[in-house]
């Protein structure tokens, strides 16, 4: 794909419905792009792809590479090339939609994609742990996720923002996933604090949306839950 556009396969909706059981490989998603977010079968982590590799950050706190033949139910990635590189000082999680505004005030019906590196004071993590029954919807797996806090820790935040007028197909605002500089730790970014980070930022209006074409995924009844998906999505 050219830079800064977005590739995801199937909806945000999907895994609220509990639709996980199959989806595109790793080998395919890396085809896709450099960075990017998701899931695996039966929600069983969170996924980061970084520079070529696809990390399968579990619920029990260890991380492992994927294999290319592992399934993906669902992704989102882009072949990330800044449109600007800045040094920032993060107090919170929302300081990173500050610096977004900084540069590119005029993205609010934008995706903005970033990949944040430093090192941060605290950082709150969460990893679900999968299904424990086929069809379990994602907001049900939230109430029983793996959550973790990490001190003065240094690594690697891949994000990505989305209008709101796209929740339920992604998710809407920010949606970032963590992983350490020595690739044994990361999850999905619920709070973070005092970071002192270099920070690159695209703006992106191109997008290529993949559905499933599986029974399951035909066969589910989606809406938009906006109430769930901001619990579970921190």
């Amino acid at each position: 794909m050219a830079y800064n556009e977005i590739y995801q396969y199937s909806l945000v909706n999907a895994l609220m419905s509990g639709v996980s059981d199959s989806g595109i490989t790793v080998g395919q998603l890396i085809e896709k792009g450099n960075v990017g977010l998701g899931t695996f079968v039966k929600m069983r982590g969170e996924l980061v792809l970084l520079d070529g590799k696809v990390y399968q950050l579990q619920a029990e706190g260890n991380v492992r590479v994927a294999d290319s033949e592992e399934q993906l139910p669902y992704a989102v990635c882009t072949n990330f090339k800044p449109q600007a590189t800045v040094k920032a000082t993060l107090d919170t999680k929302d300081s990173i939609d500050g610096v977004l505004e900084k540069f590119n005030n005029h993205a609010s019906n934008l995706f903005m994609a970033y990949r944040i590196e430093g090192v941060f004071k605290r950082l709150k993590c969460r990893t679900v742990k999968g299904q424990e029954y086929d069809g379990q919807p994602l907001a049900e797996l939230g109430k029983t996720q793996y959550v973790s806090n990490h001190d003065n820790i240094e690594g690697t935040i891949v994000g990505f923002r989305t209008p709101e007028a796209w929740q339920g197909f992604f998710v809407a605002g920010e949606h970032m996933h963590f992983i350490s500089k020595d690739r044994k730790l990361g999850g999905h970014v619920l709070e973070l604090s005092g970071a002192e980070v270099t920070m690159g930022i695209a703006t992106i209006n191109n997008l290529h949306l993949e559905l499933p074409t599986s029974e399951k995924f035909n066969a589910a009844k989606m809406s938009t839950d906006d109430v769930g998906l901001k619990s579970v999505e921190g």
